[in-house]
Parts: C-alpha cells; structure tokens; sequence
C-alpha cells in the first residue's frame, strides 16, 4: 500500500478523528522478498541473506567469545536505492548483518553488545571475495543462501502512542486500530516472511524504543535517575533491518520469532553503524 491507499483504508477502519497523528507516523519501508538460491549462481557482492558472505581482505570475521557469529545477510545499498524513498540508507556500499551464533542474545542485557555486528563498507564490489564459513562456526549457524527482491512499503507502528505522546485516542479507537493492524496490509501478506528495511517493525512482544536506548546505555531497568534521563531519547531510535525466520534460509529465531537491528536517527545519518542494538523476539 501506498500513504494514499493507506489513509484510505485508515478512514473506512473508523479513525479518521487521529487521522492527523497516524498518517505522521507513516513510515517507508524496504521490503525484501526472499527464494532458496545455491550460492554459487549469486554474483558476488550481491544482495543476498544467508550463505557465505562477500568480504574486503582486510574485513574480520567478528566473534563472541571466540565464536564467530553467524553472517545472516548482505545488502549492496545499490538495489536498495530506488526503494528507500527517504533516503535515510547510504546510496552505495555494502552492509552486513552477524549475530550471536548459538542465539543466546535476545536484546535483554547490556553485554549482549557483543552478541551482533553490523559492518558497512565502501570498497568496489569488484574487490570482494567470497569467504568461507570459519571452521569454529556450528553447523547450525551457517544458513543457506537466499536470493532477495526488494519493494517499498508504507508501515505504521503498532503501538502509536509509544512515539506519539500527544495522541488522545478513545476505547473504541484502540479497538478500530489493533483490528486494523491484525489485517494491515492484507489478511493475505500477514501469512508471509516479513523481511524489511527501515520503517516499522513488526513487534511479537513489547515495543522495543525504550529497551535499546537504556540497554544499549548500559541499563537494565528505567529506575535510577541515570536511566530516567535517558527515557526521552527512545523515540531517537529506528528500525534498521528485521530478519523473520525463513526456512528457505534455514534460520530460525527461538520459536518462529525475529531478529531486530536497531540503529539511532544520528547515527543512521552519519554512517555509524557501530552501535546498534539487536533484540530477538519469539511469540
């Protein structure tokens, strides 16, 4: 769905009176659609999930306590280009997305920084090379190769009143709107993967704004006057990537969950993709 086509369904749903504050909170997202590939028929410094990643020589393989992570996907920013209406994502260059290989990082604790990685690079893909799974990867932590289509996507967040604090919404409204998101954009797309880039995520649990800007600060509660101060900065923060389970890819995330990678507005805009905050969510 388009913004108008979105508006439009909006209105017949009954919401038309907090029109103004959800069409605010519309959000273009980059939907990726994922088939089974076998790796050797996907060029390299292709966008792909899963399989072996494309490497600079002078890239590491990063690890968590001595095990490398599992490399869930690649994406040259080339193809995503045309779709990141926005343009909140670099126009060129390659990124990549690891996590913990034995999938104990769920987003919870502050140490479970180590536990993803996300690398941007800007050298020529003419440069790249195909590189090996490490031997000290699990078997289980080396996903099959996928190759990905992209489309943009008009999202809205499920829990509007987390990012609009001044969104005076009635019983009925909460109930119009939590039956609108159950079936948005269609009864249909609700059964597929749901890949994307940017926009909206699309929670299992809790929202998650607040956990990364007080985790990703180094606090598990919100109770001390430190924590407290940070509050206000967790609308800063913004979908990067959301990875559903695929079996296509053989990944799956705890029970029939995903994977979120959460980056700040600034550091979005200033390429720094450094201090992410991923969170695994399962239903």
């Amino acid at each position: 769905m388009d913004r108008d086509a979105v508006r439009a369904a909006l209105q017949t749903g009954g919401l038309s009176r907090i029109m103004p504050h959800l069409e605010a909170l519309m959000t273009n997202s980059v939907r990726m659609t994922s088939r089974a590939a076998n790796d050797s028929e996907l060029a390299i410094g292709t966008s792909k999930l899963g399989g072996a990643p494309d490497l600079a020589d002078d890239v590491t393989w990063p690890v968590m306590s001595d095990v490398p992570l599992s490399f869930l996907a690649q994406i040259n920013l080339r193809d995503v280009q045309p779709f990141d209406s926005d343009k909140l994502l670099p126009s060129s260059g390659m990124l990549y997305f690891f996590y913990d290989a034995n999938q104990q990082t769920y987003g919870s604790d502050p140490a479970d920084r180590a536990g993803r990685k996300v690398i941007y690079s800007t050298v020529d893909s003419a440069t790249l090379k195909r590189r090996p799974f490490p031997d000290a990867l699990p078997a289980e932590a080396r996903f099959a190769a996928c190759a990905v289509t992209f489309s943009s996507e008009m999202t809205l967040p499920q829990r509007p009143n987390v990012l609009d604090e001044k969104l005076d919404w009635n019983d009925n409204e909460r109930q119009a709107y939590s039956d609108f998101m159950a079936d948005f954009p269609s009864t249909e797309d609700r059964k597929t993967l749901h890949h994307r880039l940017l926009g909206h995520s699309d929670d299992l649990q809790d929202d998650m704004h607040l956990q990364a800007q007080l985790l990703s600060h180094g606090f598990s509660d919100d109770q001390s006057p430190e924590a407290k101060a940070l509050m206000a900065g967790a609308s800063d923060w913004v979908l990067l990537f959301q990875l559903d389970s695929d079996s296509n890819a053989r990944m799956q995330w705890a029970s029939t969950g995903l994977l979120y990678f959460w980056i700040t507005r600034q550091d979005l805009q200033a390429c720094n993709f450094d201090d992410v905050w991923v969170v695994l969510q399962s239903e």
